[in-house]
């Protein structure tokens, strides 16, 4: 269970080891019906990034910027694409 920092929000991650499923595409595209894509919004982009690369992470993609956010993908565990978003201006 992960509760978000102002203690107002709660994401379970959930995996299960029995029975076992059949395998899926981890690299299937994030409009892939199920759960593909978690969205987080942090502070420092570019901090978040390389704590994330340090762990072998690696971007689906560049950050982008948008009007409002900056914006990147990472692929998670179990090929979940994770955004993380930062809001400027």
């Amino acid at each position: 269970m992960v509760e978000t920092p102002d203690g107002h929000g709660r994401l379970e991650l959930t995996k299960f080891h029995a029975p076992s499923g059949r395998g899926g595409d981890r690299q299937a595209p994030p409009n892939t019906p199920g759960i593909r894509h978690l969205t987080f919004a942090v502070d420092d982009i570019d901090a978040v990034v390389a704590r994330l690369r340090a762990h072998g992470t690696e971007l689906v993609g560049e950050v982008e910027r948008s009007d409002s956010y900056r914006l990147c993908y990472v692929r998670g565990p179990e090929g979940i694409i994770v955004e993380l978003a930062e809001q400027i201006g």
